[in-house]
């Protein structure tokens, strides 16, 4: 008798220990409300998503019966993941989305952003322990659209919503106050069958967790928050987080075999390979301050660099070029500040943003890379601002971000500066337009109107857009935290299907 409490214990306890053992970025998995059926899940590294299976009556009155994967985290942050149902399931109410939960408890308050299984896509909250559920067909905030995309953020007490459809911006279904949320909380992915003798899936995917800082933040004196280096399908959404750690780093390009990314950090570069291991130092020479603007040339052979000179104007960046393979860079930009941001198709010329004569403007130049006198391409009034630009792989244009319109949209013009078009033309502030080396996309990255239109700060709520290099409507295809440096040089892979950034998040 002794010999089996002993098992039984030792079952007990190893059934604790697997439901507290780490699984993708959450710490813990368990069934909350003793459901009769047991859920599960299941972490796929190949593609980074997880499939949740879930049984349990309802997460309704005043108690809940779901299965959970969840983190403890204290203090704000967002949540942001596409859901999808597996299966057709045998009830409408079936539930999946994003929870933030006091405790463990059947009757713990919580607020979640729910999918149902007819759609219904609507944040519902339990104010206090033991309440009933707020009935979401009376707020007026309850939508049976579909949503795939789910982000939740929660500000000070204040729990706020959003959703979209795949290539939409996100837009608030709904907030409310939790009084009763404690600063820890429980937040992750449930699955609720709403059927206790059934057992229902979902598979979830992109899923990040960000923890944002206020707009005053400064990098400066409170450090910088912690990046993911992630590389993206443009064409399904699917993500991957290939290499992650404290402090900054930035701006990758795709190396032209394919088979690596190579981005700064630390006023160094480093090559890493696509699927993720120890970054792989670069060697430029005696430019040891390089900041986020870099690009190779189309016959993949040189690198541009844009480093810093101490005790020269702006900073003293400067646009250098040096064989990809490494090696001691030529300086090609005597004059400062110089930023460099696209090569010539010819692989002989390269276009850079820069100030001149003292004047407060940047204005668009190009260059022969063997030097020589610069020829400027833009000539911007106070107030306007341009950046980013780039050149078509076929040489008929070189694109870039500009405000000349009070915000800032995308443009195009003529090698020779002539016969400038504007691309975009909405409510956000687009930058950085990289056309993919088919010559068919445009990816680029937008901010909301919170933002002014000539900056392009850290540590914002962004969006990845694309659109056909011909024109159309953007489409969403990354919802993320980022801004400056997550991609501000040419970082499309050469079949034309993937990019890669640069995402933050503090701890």
């Amino acid at each position: 008798m002794k010999s089996f409490m002993f098992l039984l214990l030792g079952f007990i306890f190893s059934l604790a220990s697997a439901q507290n053992t780490s699984i993708g970025i959450f710490q813990s998995g368990a069934d909350v409300g003793n459901p009769k059926k047991a859920g599960s899940e299941v972490y796929n590294s190949s593609d980074q998503s997880y499939n949740i299976k879930g049984g349990g009556y309802n997460i309704w009155f005043e108690r809940d019966e779901f299965h959970y994967l969840y983190n403890k985290i204290k203090g704000d942050f967002i949540l942001t993941a596409n859901f999808e149902f597996v299966g057709k399931g045998t009830n409408a109410h079936r539930k999946t989305g994003w929870m933030v939960r006091a405790t463990t408890e059947d009757k713990s308050p919580h607020a979640t952003a729910t999918l149902h299984g007819d759609g219904l896509t609507v944040l519902q909250w339990r104010g206090e322990k033991g309440a009933p559920m707020r009935d979401p067909q009376d707020e007026l905030f309850a939508d049976t659209s579909w949503y795939n995309i789910i982000q939740v953020e929660r500000s000070g007490k204040t729990i706020i919503m959003r959703a979209a459809h795949t290539g939409e911006a996100l837009h608030t279904i709904g907030s409310h106050i939790m009084e009763n949320l404690p600063d820890e909380v429980l937040a992750g992915l449930f699955v609720c069958s709403h059927d206790p003798e059934v057992i229902e899936e979902a598979r979830i995917f992109n899923v990040r967790i960000d923890r944002p800082v206020s707009d005053n933040y400064d990098p400066g004196k409170s450090g910088y928050l912690g990046c993911r280096l992630e590389t993206m399908n443009v064409f399904d959404g699917s993500r991957k987080v290939i290499f992650e750690k404290p402090g900054r780093f930035e701006a990758p390009n795709w190396m032209p075999d394919g088979k690596k990314l190579l981005f700064n950090m630390d006023g160094l570069l480093y090559k890493i390979p696509v699927e993720g291991g120890v970054p792989e130092k670069l060697n430029t020479g005696s430019a040891n301050k390089n900041n986020n603007d870099h690009g190779i040339s189309f016959d993949g052979k040189l690198l541009a660099i844009s480093n810093h000179r101490e005790g020269l104007p702006g900073g003293g960046s400067s646009v250098y070029v040096l064989p990809l393979a490494g090696g001691e860079p030529k300086l090609i930009t005597e004059n400062t500040p110089s930023y460099f941001h696209g090569w010539a198709p010819n692989n002989k010329e390269l276009v850079y943003v820069a100030q001149r004569n003292g004047v407060p403007v940047y204005n668009i130049y190009k260059n022969s890379i063997k030097g020589g006198k610069e020829v400027a391409l833009t000539n911007n009034k106070a107030g306007e601002h341009v950046d980013g630009c780039e050149y078509s792989p076929d040489g008929r244009y070189i694109y870039y971000n500009g405000s000349h319109t009070g915000t800032m949209q995308l443009w195009r013009m003529k090698p020779d500066g002539s016969g400038r078009e504007q691309i975009t033309n909405d409510q956000y502030n687009n930058w950085f337009p990289h056309i993919s080396p088919d010559g068919k996309w445009i990816a680029f990255i937008s901010f909301g109107q919170e933002v002014s239109p000539n900056d392009h700060p850290s540590y914002k709520r962004v969006m990845l857009r694309l659109m056909p290099v011909n024109g159309g409507a953007p489409k969403t295809i990354a919802y993320l935290y980022g801004g400056q440096g997550t991609i501000n040089v040419p970082s499309w892979s050469p079949d034309s299907e993937q990019i890669a950034f640069v995402s933050n998040s503090g701890k």
